[in-house]
C-alpha cells in the first residue's frame, strides 16, 4: 500500500506542476501532506516531519547556498570567472569548453560534496556559455556529471564512506576501483551525452550571476582568480585529509582545519577573501561590490523554497515507512548480490530521493550477503553507489537545484538531469560487474 501511495503521490505532483501549473514549492508541500496522511500518519506527526525535513535540508544547505551564490556573483562581477574561463578556453579551445568543464568538475568533485561543488562551479558555466555561445544546459551537464560521479563512487563523500565502514571495506581499493569506473562513466555522461541535448533551451532567473559590464575595466590575474574560486575546495580537502589523523584530533591546528573545511565556513571564508583579493586590493569598495552582487541573493529565493519543500517530502517518505516497504519486498527476492545491491539502492533512490539515504538503506539490506556469498565488499560499495544515483526525479533536491538554476521545464530537466544520472548509474553497474570478473 505504501508503494501504491508513493506512485499516486508522484503522479499527483507531476500533474500539479505540469497541468495545473502550480508553483513547485506549493505542489511539493501538498504532495508531502497527501502521502503522509494517506499512510495514516497523525496530523501532529505530519507537521513535525515536514518541519524536520525543511530544517534538516536547509540547516546544512542554506549557508552554502547563500554564500555560494554570493561568491559566484563576486567572481563574475569582478571578472574573475571570465579570467578563469579565458584560461580554460586557451588550454582546451572554444570547441572543447565542455571537456574543460568536465575536467574541472571532476577535480573539484574529489574534494567537494555535490551541492557545494555545483554552487561553486555553476557561475563558471554561465560565463563559459556567454563567452562561447554554447548552450547552457549542454555545458551544465558536462559540469554536473563528474560532481555526481565522485559523490556516488568515491570517498570522502558520505555515501561510499559510510558504506565502506559498514562493510569493513578497504578505502584504498574503493578509490582505485572507483577511479577505474569513474573515468569511462565521465566520458559517457559528461562528454558524449551532452551532444544529445544541444537543442534544449535554458531560461535562468534574471540577474542570478549578472551579465552586465564588470566593475573594473581590467581583469584580475588568472592565478588569483583561480585561487579565490578554489578556496572552498582547498579548505574542504584540507579538512578531509586532517580527518585521517585520528591521533591528532585534539590538536589546535587540526581543529582549525576541520572548522574552516566545513562547507558553510569554507564558503564564508571564500566570500571574505574574494571581497579583499578581487575588490579592496584592486581599488573597488566593499559597498560597490555589495550593491552589485546582493541582487543574486534574491534570485535564489525560489530555489531555497523548492529545495526546502523537497526536503519535507523526503522526510515524509522516510517517516511513512516507504523505504521499509521496499526493503521487505526485496528481502524475499533472490538475485546476484551485486545486482541486488544496485537494484535496491535504485528503488529506494526513486522512492526517497536522497542518494545517501538510498545507499545506506541498501547497504543494510545486502550486508549479510557479503559474507555468505563471498562478495568483494569494495565492489558492493560501488554497486550500491551507482544505484543510489539512478533515476533522480522530483523528490530529489539535486533535480530541483539543476532545474531552477537553469530555468528548465520539468520535461527538459528529465531529458537532461535525470537521463544523465541514469547513465551514470547504469555505467557504474556495468563497470562493477566487469571488475568483478577481472579482479
Amino acid at each position: 500500500m505504501a508503494l501504491l501511495i508513493l506512485i499516486l503521490g508522484i503522479v499527483l505532483l507531476l500533474l500539479l506542476i505540469t497541468v495545473v501549473k502550480l508553483n513547485a514549492f506549493i505542489a511539493l508541500t501538498v504532495v508531502a501532506l497527501f502521502i503522509a496522511l494517506a499512510n495514516g500518519m497523525a496530523p501532529p506527526q505530519v507537521v513535525t516531519a515536514i518541519s524536520k525535513g525543511i530544517g534538516d535540508t536547509l540547516g546544512s544547505l542554506i549557508l552554502v547556498l547563500g554564500m555560494g551564490v554570493l561568491l559566484g556573483a563576486l567572481l563574475t562581477e569582478t571578472g574573475a570567472t571570465q579570467q578563469i574561463c579565458n584560461g580554460l578556453i586557451r588550454v582546451f579551445g572554444p570547441a572543447r569548453a565542455k571537456i574543460a568543464l568536465a575536467v574541472t568538475g571532476f577535480a573539484v568533485g574529489l574534494a567537494l560534496f555535490y551541492n557545494a561543488g555545483f554552487i561553486v562551479l555553476i557561475p563558471l558555466v554561465f560565463v563559459v556559455a556567454r563567452q562561447t555561445g554554447l548552450p547552457l544546459a549542454y555545458l551544465a551537464i558536462a559540469m554536473a556529471a563528474p560532481l555526481s560521479i565522485t559523490h556516488g563512487f568515491l570517498p570522502p563523500h558520505p555515501g561510499p564512506t559510510a558504506i565502506a565502514i559498514l562493510f569493513k571495506a578497504d578505502m584504498g581499493k574503493i578509490l582505485l576501483y572507483g577511479l577505474c569506473i569513474a573515468v569511462p562513466t565521465l566520458l559517457l555522461a559528461g562528454v558524449f551525452f551532452p551532444e544529445r541535448i544541444r537543442k534544449i533551451k535554458a531560461a535562468p532567473p534574471a540577474g542570478i550571476f549578472g551579465g552586465e559590464k564588470m566593475i573594473a575595466s581590467t581583469l584580475p590575474g588568472f592565478g588569483i582568480s583561480l585561487f579565490t574560486a578554489l578556496i572552498p575546495v582547498l579548505l574542504m580537502a584540507a579538512a578531509a585529509v586532517s580527518a585521517a589523523f585520528e591521533k591528532d584530533q585534539g590538536r589546535t591546528g587540526i581543529r582549525i582545519l576541520q572548522f574552516a573545511g566545513d562547507p558553510g565556513m569554507a564558503m564564508l571564508i571564500a566570500v571574505i577573501c574574494a571581497l579583499f583579493f578581487l575588490g579592496v586590493f584592486r581599488g573597488i569598495s566593499i559597498k560597490l561590490l555589495m550593491d552589485r552582487t546582493s541582487g543574486s541573493l534574491n534570485a535564489i529565493a525560489t530555489i531555497v523554497l523548492v529545495i526546502a519543500a523537497g526536503g519535507a517530502l523526503k522526510e515524509v517518505l522516510i517517516q511513512s515507512k516507504t523505504a521499509d516497504a521496499i526493503t521487505l519486498f526485496f528481502q524475499k527476492i533472490s538475485l546476484a548480490p551485486l545486482f541486488l545491491g544496485w537494484l535496491v539502492a535504485t528503488l529506494i533512490r526513486i522512492a526517497v530521493g536522497s542518494a545517501t539515504v538510498a545507499a545506506l538503506t541498501a547497504a543494510g539490506i545486502v550486508q549479510p550477503l557479503i559474507a555468505s556469498m563471498h562478495v568483494k565488499p569494495e565492489l558492493m560499495v560501488l554497486a550500491i553507489g551507482a544505484g543510489s544515483l539512478m533515476c533522480s526525479h522530483v523528490n530529489d533536491t539535486g533535480f530541483w537545484m539543476f532545474k531552477e538554476y537553469l530555468g528548465l521545464s520539468i520535461g527538459d530537466t528529465f531529458k537532461t538531469w535525470t537521463v544523465m544520472e541514469s547513465i551514470i548509474g547504469i555505467a557504474g553497474l556495468i563497470g562493477v560487474l566487469l571488475l568483478n570478473v577481472l579482479v
